[in-house]
């Protein structure tokens, strides 16, 4: 019985050491990466001590979040330039910045849909009244999906029609509802949705350079543990998980 009751106080006292080591990391991340990141998480706390919050949104706003002052232990943008804003600032801690993912795009129609798309001029189309962006002047999916239609000299053509949103899980969620006939997302985030269907895929060889890089933050407030947390990302249990769910893994 003595024995038993030592054994338990043991127990306990290294539970407690656990939970006196544990961190929690702000993980601020593009929403784009919510249904990974989300696996990767939960995964990761099984093997460690440390518990992962995520904040999902626009790279953008997450960025200038951060800039404000926003308790980010992590940050996992969609484009480089947001990662070189903090990077200008300061932000970043030195030797941890590494592009992980790429992507690439795609014209969506509500599931339902009759709206056929056999190539990027028929988003010019009188049929096609609105078209949902992500912010294309900040928001990343908005700015490579503004570039491309650029690229085909569409763009005059169709930013009339465009309507902005806070993040592409937002424009995404616009062609949803049916109340918007097309909409330009990551493939990614089309491939989750069963109220959508791939109208038009950009070719890879016409898609512009889509980049996500990842960093631990100067300001963490658990500095080694967001670094293991980022090798984690870099693993490839981690690799196996972003593939499923249809992004490019840069080695």
């Amino acid at each position: 019985m003595k024995r038993l009751f030592i054994l338990t106080l043991v127990l306990l006292f290294s539970f407690a050491q656990a939970g006196i080591h544990a961190a929690e990391l702000d993980v601020f991340a593009a929403a784009s990466l919510t249904d990974a990141l989300k696996e990767i998480g939960t995964n990761y706390e099984k093997q460690s001590a440390d518990k992962v919050l995520f904040n999902f949104g626009a790279s953008s706003l997450l960025a200038r979040q951060i800039q404000e002052g926003a308790p980010a232990d992590v940050f996992f943008s969609a484009d480089e330039v947001k990662m070189d804003q903090l990077d200008k600032k300061d932000l970043v801690l030195n030797g941890t910045r590494k592009s992980r993912l790429s992507n690439s795009l795609v014209i969506v129609t509500s599931a339902d849909s009759e709206i056929k798309i056999n190539s990027p001029a028929d988003l010019a189309d009188a049929k096609i009244k609105r078209i949902a962006l992500a912010d294309p002047k900040a928001v990343p999916a908005g700015v490579y999906s503004k570039a491309w239609l650029e690229k085909e000299n569409l763009w005059p053509a169709v930013e009339p029609k465009v309507v902005p949103t806070d993040n592409v899980r937002a424009a995404l969620a616009a062609v949803e509802s049916g109340n918007i006939e097309a909409g330009m997302v990551f493939k990614t985030d089309a491939a989750i949705s069963k109220k959508v269907k791939v109208a038009y895929e950009v070719p890879v060889k016409d898609t512009p350079n889509i980049s996500y890089p990842v960093a631990v933050m100067k300001n963490s407030k658990s500095i080694e543990s967001a670094k293991k947390f980022v090798e984690y990302l870099d693993s490839d249990d981690a690799a196996k998980i972003f593939e499923k769910y249809g992004f490019i893994v840069l080695k």
